[in-house]
């Protein structure tokens, strides 16, 4: 049986991808940080836990009561309260990195001690083409509209992030996944893609074998190049 933990499982592309991963066979942990909001997970046969990947006792506490673990989905994340220059501070973009970001390293680096126990330890970081700057740079791509500069800097991190990550522990298939421009909370419900599209990358990615890429890039069409 694999063992699954993902991060901000409760909605949107986080429940989906819990769905998704329990119909595959996949035992499933929901983490998130209030587990009273994890109704719909729970029906749909996933354990839930508290987990708020900013505070490091919560992350350790969630790991503790974990005895195995096969697949990480690192999918929490937040968009922030500012989106251009304008009123753009520090503190503001150290906001949405320390979610984004540093909340994948310490959720990474409390699940390593159970994943170099699993016999095909993967690591799924859910990214965004917002990240990548060819895309943010193409007006061909939905991503070249995008004005905010702390999400696309915590993406863009969360990229390189994944490459480091994989180049570290080679024994591990470690990869980042774009959902594209999908209809979630963090574009008002307005992209073009359902959360099931939007999902597509991150789950193909966990459901990788040890002959699987590591330290790639995905949207649902395959790997982006860099």
């Amino acid at each position: 049986m694999t063992t699954t933990l993902i991060t901000g499982a409760n909605k949107s592309l986080g429940l989906e991808t819990a769905r998704r991963l329990l119909d595959a066979g996949h035992t499933v942990v929901a983490a998130m940080r209030d587990p009273a909001k994890g109704d719909a997970v729970r029906a749909l046969g996933a354990r839930v836990v508290q987990l708020d990947v900013t505070d490091q006792a919560s992350v350790d506490a969630a790991f503790a009561d974990l005895p195995e673990l096969d697949v990480l989905v690192n999918n929490a994340g937040v968009i922030g309260d500012v989106h251009g220059v304008d009123g753009l501070t520090a503190e503001a973009a150290a906001a949405v990195l320390d979610t984004n970001v540093l909340g994948i390293v310490r959720v990474t680096q409390a699940a390593l001690p159970l994943l170099r126990r699993s016999a095909n330890p993967v690591v799924v970081n859910v990214a965004s083409g917002v990240g990548w700057p060819r895309f943010l740079t193409d007006p061909a791509h939905d991503e070249f509209p995008v004005p905010s500069v702390p999400y696309a800097l915590s993406k863009a991190a969360v990229i390189a992030l994944t490459v480091q990550y994989a180049k570290n522990l080679p024994g591990m298939r470690i990869n980042a996944s774009d959902p594209g421009y999908t209809a979630t909370d963090f574009n008002g419900h307005s992209g073009h893609q359902t959360v099931t599209e939007g999902t597509d990358a991150t789950v193909a990615l966990a459901l990788l074998d040890q002959d699987g890429p590591t330290g790639e890039f995905h949207s649902r069409a395959g790997r982006i190049d860099y």
